[in-house]
């Protein structure tokens, strides 16, 4: 299984940035995923996760009203539409993808970079004030 992260890149603050990751072997409808993501000289954070169904998605406090995740099944791909950014959301943005298929989990448990069995290689977002 390979992912693909893209879309990062330089915004002011209050712009909006797009993120793809793009999947490889492994179907995306069957799978939790997730975007996490890691500031300079701070640990790895949980930024939002979808569900296997993509009934339910769940999302960081700090982000809440602002990212939207979603899953494009025809692109085998899920997204992060990220609005109203701030200077705080600079980072590098991680999807991560959970290898059990049709499972549902405890809210705390999408959270956890544990549950993730594969990760992207980062996709550089920075906010100017």
């Amino acid at each position: 299984v390979q992912l693909q992260a893209s879309g990062g890149g330089l915004v002011q603050a209050g712009g909006s940035l797009r993120l793809s990751c793009a999947a490889s072997g492994r179907t995306v409808s069957s799978s939790v995923m997730a975007w996490f993501r890691q500031a300079p000289g701070k640990e790895r954070e949980f930024v939002a996760a979808i569900s296997w169904s993509g009934s339910r998605q769940f999302y960081v406090d700090s982000v809440k009203g602002r990212f939207t995740i979603s899953r494009d099944n025809v692109k085998n791909a899920v997204t992060l539409q990220m609005n109203s950014l701030k200077p705080e959301d600079t980072a590098v943005y991680y999807c991560a993808l959970d290898n059990r298929a049709r499972t549902t989990y405890s809210d705390y448990e999408y959270r956890r970079r544990s549950l993730y069995d594969y990760w992207g290689q980062g996709t550089l977002v920075t906010v100017s004030s």
